[in-house]
């Protein structure tokens, strides 16, 4: 039996990746964008990836707008979202006329960089002007229009604006929403989203509460140093793969 041409197991296995990967987004604050590729590629080329992850971070997001939304930071948030929606549009609409095999480069560079970009951000005690927040946005606009996984740039960007904590991920959220929504727009007039793509968006939305309530309750059983190194280790594997798949001569 099959539904918008997945199968059953193909929809269970989506599901349950889905669920995993809302519970890491949960305890980390990214990685749904990151980890999903390297399970919807195989079932569905490396060109949906992009358009797949953008509608559902919108679900996903506003799930967690929600649950924070007095703690949203709307000044920076929208700063943000002004100068880089334009650059997200222009990155989304470029990314419509990539073949597979650039699709499959741009998402696997994307994610191998994102591994040193992480610690370097992590390590780096930086912090960003008005002025420098929307030269930053507008940048961020453009990588994450035509890419995924590219969550943690954005949650530097506002670290390095004065945010923390609860403020960090509440204005993510609100931002990300704006910027999903957008790209969405785009691919969705660009015919990149059939009934099929909607469906996995939304089996990968619909797993966000229930995997926020189980991240929260892992918080305190959970190495954080371990999560990270899982994390990153997948996020290798995949990009690897992906790269490889794009190098390879077509059959």
């Amino acid at each position: 039996m099959t539904i918008f041409d997945l199968s059953l197991w193909q929809i269970g296995l989506i599901t349950v990746a889905a669920l995993a990967t809302q519970v890491i987004g949960g305890l980390a604050g990214y990685g749904t964008g990151l980890l999903m590729p390297l399970v919807l590629v195989p079932m569905l080329g490396p060109e949906a990836i992009v358009p797949v992850i953008s509608v559902s971070a919108v679900l996903t997001n506003a799930t967690r707008a929600v649950v924070f939304r007095d703690s949203i930071d709307w000044p920076r948030g929208i700063l943000i979202a002004v100068v880089g929606l334009p650059t997200a549009i222009l990155g989304a609409w470029c990314y419509t006329l990539l073949s597979s095999r650039g699709a499959s480069l741009v998402i696997g560079a994307v994610l191998l960089s994102v591994i040193p970009l992480r610690r370097l951000l992590a390590k780096a005690q930086w912090t960003l002007s008005t002025r420098g927040a929307a030269a930053a946005g507008v940048v961020y606009g453009f990588i994450t229009g035509g890419s995924t996984g590219v969550g943690v740039l954005l949650l530097a960007v506002f670290m390095a604006m004065g945010l923390s904590g609860k403020r960090v991920i509440a204005t993510d959220a609100m931002a990300t929403i704006l910027f999903g929504i957008a790209k969405t727009g785009i691919f969705a007039s660009a015919g990149a989203l059939p009934a099929k793509l909607w469906l996995v968006a939304a089996l990968i939305g619909i797993m966000a509460m229930p995997g926020a309530m189980l991240a929260r309750w892992l918080a305190d059983r959970f190495s954080a140093r371990l999560h990270d190194a899982l994390i990153e280790a997948a996020i290798a594997v995949g990009a690897l793969m992906l790269l490889w798949r794009a190098i390879l001569p077509p059959h």
